[in-house]
């Protein structure tokens, strides 16, 4: 049987502001991204979600970010590797701790935002990323973009990389991801999205926003835990996923 693994965004609410709706997501999705502190997410948040993961038995993984709560993450920043290096390395530790006490272990990372768009490209951050998961612990897996310049980067550091691609956003013919301030950035209907994402799985294509196909490899789909309507998307494609004979497992 065709197996893919179901990702999505958790643990992003932080203090009094509350983000997503993760216990339903929790029983949907195979792999949690747990925020770490830096984009969102807070100590308490943190611990909570790893523990409902655990619960859920869904695999957890640390959601790296650039050190930007005003920006969710979400904004372009100049940080030198060596830093970059030594802020997912804090935030590995940080988020491991927390899914020990809660019976859990941080399997996979993930980065997010800015960051996750920034080392498709550049080499030298991308480095950095797999420098701090290669320094904590070689055993993780690194969730990213297929052809990118942290996949490289991981292969060459030995670390295995998994592939992933977005249900609910527009890719442009090169493979990326449209920016989200551009329209066709995001998408919506539950239906054609459930069926974007078993033909991702099934025959390796999507199409991208001027309507060609485009040939796509992923281990792992993601839905946002902060798209509207993300609880019924993430049903939608798993329900599609299981009638088109592919079963969800975590990768990790």
């Amino acid at each position: 049987m065709t197996t893919v693994d179901l990702n999505s965004d958790l643990g992003e609410s932080f203090g009094a502001w509350s983000m997503g709706d993760d216990a339903a997501l929790l029983r949907l999705v195979s792999s949690a991204n747990v925020a770490c502190g830096f984009h969102a997410g807070d100590p308490s948040t943190m611990l909570a979600t790893c523990r409902q993961a655990a619960a859920d038995g869904v695999v957890v993984g640390a959601h790296v970010s650039y050190r930007d709560l005003a920006g969710f993450g979400r904004r372009a920043m100049e940080v030198p590797p060596g830093e970059l290096r030594d802020e997912v390395l804090y935030q590995l530790a940080a988020l491991s701790g927390l899914a020990r006490v809660a019976g859990t272990a941080v399997k996979y990372v993930k980065p997010h935002g800015a960051l996750y768009n920034r080392i498709v490209a550049d080499a030298t951050q991308a480095r950095a990323v797999v420098d701090a998961v290669a320094a904590f612990d070689p055993g993780l897996a690194l969730l990213g973009l297929a052809g990118s310049a942290v996949e490289r980067a991981a292969e060459e550091a030995g670390l295995r990389f998994v592939r992933e691609a977005f249900v609910d956003r527009g890719y442009w013919t090169d493979g990326t991801l449209v920016p989200r301030t551009e329209p066709g950035a995001l998408l919506d209907g539950d239906d054609e999205i459930a069926a974007r994402a078993v033909r991702m799985v099934t025959e390796g294509v999507v199409t991208a926003a001027d309507g060609t196909d485009l040939r796509v490899e992923v281990d792992s789909l993601c839905v946002h835990g902060d798209t509207p309507g993300a609880v019924a998307m993430a049903r939608a494609v798993r329900d599609g996923l299981t009638a088109a004979g592919i079963e969800v497992e975590p990768f990790a």
